[in-house]
């Protein structure tokens, strides 16, 4: 068991790490006790009933939180033309084609989010193995391979994330910061677990949302109750 510091043992004092709570409560356990000196990111793991080793039931997908993740969002775009044009006047950081792909090449890494039309695909898969394994990879099921452009540049810088279920079975992924308080950072989970239910796979049977956890950047994790969860949620 790693060797914890005094501002993570004072943290967790008086808090029962067994007990789960009902989620507002959780995520104000979370916040209260966030120590560092920045501004902590608050992330969501929630264990699903899934076994990712079948395509049948991999969860994978995208939502726009409503009072976003708190962090600026820089969006590379490849595409060309007319498509080029609409995507910086949306507001995407950089966009291009064959340049880019180059720039990449060389190492240049000063995005976060990439964006793709369908046309640029074969482009884009020259860089395929750079891009994937830092999820950065276009991908039609999350809204990133498009000819709408505009919708999916205002999108990302509006706080939308993407998730995947991991090989254990769990979604992580990030819903704001500590400064947001309660009331927003609920939203945006609320928001993340509508859209789980949503696409739930057909082929899931029993429990679907087994578990829930929040924790913040350097803090502790707060267990969610699953049951209570209908009322967070539409």
């Amino acid at each position: 068991m790693p060797k914890r510091g005094k501002k993570y043992l004072e943290a967790v004092k008086g808090l029962d790490r067994q007990k789960k709570y009902e989620i507002g409560e959780a995520v104000g356990y979370a916040i209260e006790r966030a120590f560092a000196k920045f501004d902590e990111t608050v992330d969501i793991a929630v264990k699903l009933g899934v076994d990712p080793r079948h395509a049948d039931q991999m969860v994978r997908g995208s939502v726009v939180l409503p009072n976003g993740i708190g962090k600026e969002v820089k969006v590379l775009v490849f595409a060309k033309g007319e498509k080029e044009k609409e995507a910086l006047d949306a507001g995407a950081d950089f966009a291009g084609a064959d340049d880019m792909v180059e720039k990449i090449k060389g190492g240049w890494f000063g995005f976060d989010k990439v964006i793709a039309t369908p046309d640029m695909m074969g482009t884009v898969g020259k860089i395929g193995k750079i891009l994937g394994p830092r999820g950065l990879m276009p991908n039609a099921k999350t809204g990133s391979v498009t000819f709408d452009v505009a919708k999916a540049v205002a999108e990302l810088k509006a706080g939308k994330i993407e998730f995947r279920v991991e090989k254990s079975g769990i979604i992580h992924a990030p819903v704001g910061k500590v400064s947001f308080g309660r009331e927003k950072l609920v939203e945006n989970m609320s928001s993340l677990i509508e859209t789980l239910v949503k696409i739930k796979p057909t082929a899931s049977k029993g429990t679907y949302i087994k578990g829930v956890t929040v924790s913040t950047t350097m803090g502790i994790g707060v267990k969610v109750d699953t049951v209570l969860l209908k009322d967070a949620i539409k």
